[in-house]
């Protein structure tokens, strides 16, 4: 017991290493290249684990980083429709244009063009090879078939989205849902589509275009084409913005709240052409709306002058803008769900003690998985010792539990020499006392979720790059999570040791992106694989509640908010909130369960690394 309690740092030490060596090697590998030595040996085992299926429903969607807009279709589970309504806000307060006083203008302004830019996610390949200045530029967060179509249509929104719940007394923010239909039937239809340009790829054609902008401007009497990154460049309404911004009472300009209540915002409404659709996530707080007008500036007459009259008016070419800010809300619609994913997410399927069959996990309006580790026996534990000081070391004057007087420690801890004294039941699943009671040190802890290929192999399906488990019982992320530091180049890669990533058969992650962006249909994932070594090691040494697991699908686990759902919840009511990055993630995945009627080998499984002392060295 002393050597083995000696021996643990070192064994870390050792683990790490191995740890950090094995991440350009098979994943699976982890735990394996621990070699024993004389008083130690090092086995793996696989505890219970229990998985059921959990409908998510609508959930709160205002004030995500990033929102979904467009159509994505999955054959697994149905289509799934993302709009989205933003608020806009003043570049600056009371802004003076000259249509107010008649001694100042001739003309009144008038309206160039209004342009609306949201910039996309994108990159530029290492490999690329640019022509003429041209780059290839390869769009990030967008799924479906690449440049495929739908109509997109920009309205003004009628609906005021508010700051402060009412019925909170004010106090707490105001929550909007992705169901939220209120807000789609306050749309201002009467001031008709504001992306009306004679270019459909603006409006009833649109796709989510990947090549860089190029644009035509004049300085100092010469041309010049500067190029920018793809964006969402869409050319709105001239005489809507010249009515509603540059020639509303100036009362309506003066504040950024008079703003938001005159004009409410903008609501963005997709709809399917009969094609296949896509989507993509947008930062549409980064977008802009500029104005391009011109106004009188009137250069008087100077009096002191006899001979000359300066008296000039010139047409002056102005900006103003408008930013894409304030109150947003994300509003999903699925339809065309699939008989087995609606069965498999009806609670009356999700009753057997052993778990189901199939984990049906979906982001946004959609569902998750409940986990439970280790089985709910609880017929023995083991004795305290009542004179145990936690505030020291274990050791053999400090036992924490009370020693089998009859223990033999030259034999090997079994049932018929047991080294610790057991009494009834403790409120503790038996398997974690036996792991207790046989002084087992755990080196590392995976669960592994194995995809139902047979059930995602259409070329459309694309699965999701990463889930994401965490503590359902406290919403808050696992020890092992914030242990975790671990960064990638890519940032929805980091914390790669604590896993959940898409693997393939041999371990290595699956890259379903071809260089061009495009999806590939044949690179399909295997299974993900999540650590949880802390966690365990905390059940086992520090009596941490062995609470359940939640397990999502998830653009980016960086973020670390929960979004709430829509009360009143009626199934799963003990499930009041999910990770915000799983409610903008329109993917889903199917992957075996645990239930004894899965293959052995496809199972969902709880592997457990040990180290536990050779006989006669404890």
């Amino acid at each position: 017991m002393y050597k083995n309690l000696f021996l643990r740092p070192i064994l870390l030490i050792g683990f790490i290493t191995v740890l950090f060596a094995s991440c350009d090697k098979d994943y699976d590998e982890l735990g394996t290249d621990i070699v024993g030595d004389n008083h130690f040996v090092f086995d793996k085992t696989y505890r219970t684990v229990a998985a059921h299926n959990q409908e998510v429903g609508p959930v709160a969607s205002n004030g995500l980083a990033i929102n979904p807009l467009g159509i994505y279709e999955n054959p697994a589970f149905g289509t799934t429709k993302a709009e989205f309504v933003t608020q806009l806000v003043l570049s600056s307060t009371s802004p003076v244009f000259n249509n107010t006083d008649p001694t100042k203008f001739v003309a009144l302004p008038t309206m160039d063009s209004v342009v609306m830019n949201i910039p996309y996610f994108s990159h530029v390949p290492s490999n690329a090879v640019i022509t003429d200045n041209v780059k290839p530029y390869v769009l990030d967060s967008i799924y479906g078939k690449a440049e495929s179509k739908f109509k997109l249509s920009i309205y003004r929104s009628n609906y005021y989205l508010r700051d402060l719940d009412p019925d909170q007394g004010l106090e707490e923010e105001q929550l909007f849902f992705t169901d939220n239909n209120v807000i789609g039937n306050n749309i201002d239809y009467a001031s008709g589509v504001l992306n009306n340009s004679s270019n459909t790829a603006e409006n009833s054609e649109f796709f989510f275009n990947p090549k860089e902008h190029k644009t035509k401007t004049i300085q100092n009497g010469e041309e010049t084409f500067p190029r920018s990154a793809p964006s969402m460049r869409l050319h709105l309404d001239n005489q809507f913005f010249l009515d509603k911004i540059i020639s509303t009472p100036t009362a309506n300009l003066s504040s950024q709240s008079a703003f938001k209540n005159y004009f409410r915002g903008l609501y963005f409404q997709v709809q399917s052409t009969g094609n296949e659709g896509n989507m993509a996530m947008m930062n549409f707080s980064q977008g802009e709306i500029t104005l391009y007008y011109k106004e009188d500036k009137i250069i008087p007459d100077d009096p002191t002058t006899t001979t000359v009259n300066e008296y000039q008016v010139d047409r002056v070419a102005k900006t103003f803008v408008l930013n894409l800010k304030g109150n947003a809300v994300s509003l999903h619609e699925n339809s065309n769900m699939s008989s087995a994913y609606t069965s498999a997410i009806n609670p009356a399927n999700n009753t057997d003690p052993n778990g189901v069959e199939k984990l049906y996990l979906k982001g946004g309006q959609g569902s998750m998985a409940v986990v439970e580790i280790f089985g709910k026996t609880d017929l023995k534990g083991l004795a305290l010792n009542p004179n145990y000081n936690s505030n020291l070391a274990v050791s053999a004057s400090n036992t924490k539990y009370l020693i089998n007087p009859a223990y033999n420690s030259n034999l090997a801890i079994s049932d018929t020499n047991p080294k610790y004294v057991f009494t009834g039941p403790n409120g503790v699943s038996d398997e974690i006392d036996d792991i207790r009671a046989n002084d087992w040190l755990i080196n590392e802890a995976n669960l592994t979720f194995y995809i139902d290929k047979d059930a995602m192999q259409n070329a459309s399906a694309v699965e999701p790059n990463r889930i994401f488990l965490y503590d359902l019982n406290n919403n808050k992320m696992l020890t092992d999570y914030s242990y975790d530091n671990t960064p990638s180049s890519y940032p929805k890669f980091n914390k790669y040791i604590f896993g959940g990533i898409l693997l393939d058969q041999e371990g290595k992650l699956v890259k379903q992106k071809n260089a061009d962006g495009t999806f590939s249909s044949t690179r399909k994932g295997t299974k993900y694989k999540i650590r949880i070594t802390d966690h365990v090691r905390n059940l086992i040494n520090k009596d941490s509640t062995n609470v359940k697991f939640g397990l999502v699908v998830s653009e980016s686990i960086n973020s670390v908010a929960f979004a709430k759902r829509k009360p009143p919840i009626t199934n799963g009511a003990t499930i009041k909130s999910i990770p915000a990055m799983s409610v903008v993630n329109p993917l889903g995945t199917i992957l075996y369960g645990s239930n004894p009627s899965v293959p052995i080998d496809k199972r969902l499984k709880l592997e457990i690394y040990y180290t536990k002392p050779k006989t006669g060295t404890n």
